[in-house]
């Protein structure tokens, strides 16, 4: 249990099990996680001028073209958050909004020559930081880790 978040006693009185006690303590580690990769993205992407949310949506794009609808989803995110970053980063040159031949009102992202090298010398920021964190930790304990976390997503997005 982490030491600045104390242990809540459940709304409505009922115990945890031990199962679901590991699985709360888990999600809490999970949220607070995301806020340090957040913060970690936001760094590396900060000296080319963009943010985390940025770099997901350049990222999403890099290999090939694709709609908001298809970045909110892959990173299940609102439509209307992806909307508002793509639309800047149109303003800025780093994507083009273009006529999408199987949907008449999805228009498809493409990165521009700009966002790709933006992209670039995010990605290579990042995979300094990779490296050594990869390191620090050890590839068996990521390895595990991963596959743990690709179970639980995969319990979380079951019907």
């Amino acid at each position: 249990m982490s030491p600045r978040l104390p242990r809540r006693q459940h709304a409505v009185n009922s115990p945890r099990t031990p199962d679901g006690e590991a699985w709360s303590w888990l999600v809490v580690q999970i949220f607070r996680l995301e806020g340090a990769l957040s913060a970690r993205g936001d760094a590396l992407a900060r000296p080319v001028g963009q943010t985390t949310a940025r770099w997901r949506v350049l990222a999403s794009i890099e290999d090939e073209p694709r709609t908001v609808a298809q970045i909110a989803r892959a990173w299940s995110l609102a439509r209307q958050s992806v909307q508002r970053v793509a639309d800047a980063l149109a303003r800025e040159g780093l994507v083009t909004l273009e006529d999408n031949p199987a949907h008449r009102r999805a228009r498809l992202l493409r990165l521009t020559p700009l966002g790709a090298r933006t992209l670039a010398r995010i990605q290579a920021a990042q995979t300094a930081w990779a490296n050594d964190l990869g390191a620090r930790i050890g590839k068996d304990d990521l390895v595990a880790a991963t596959e743990i976390l690709t179970r639980v997503l995969a319990e979380l997005e079951a019907p």
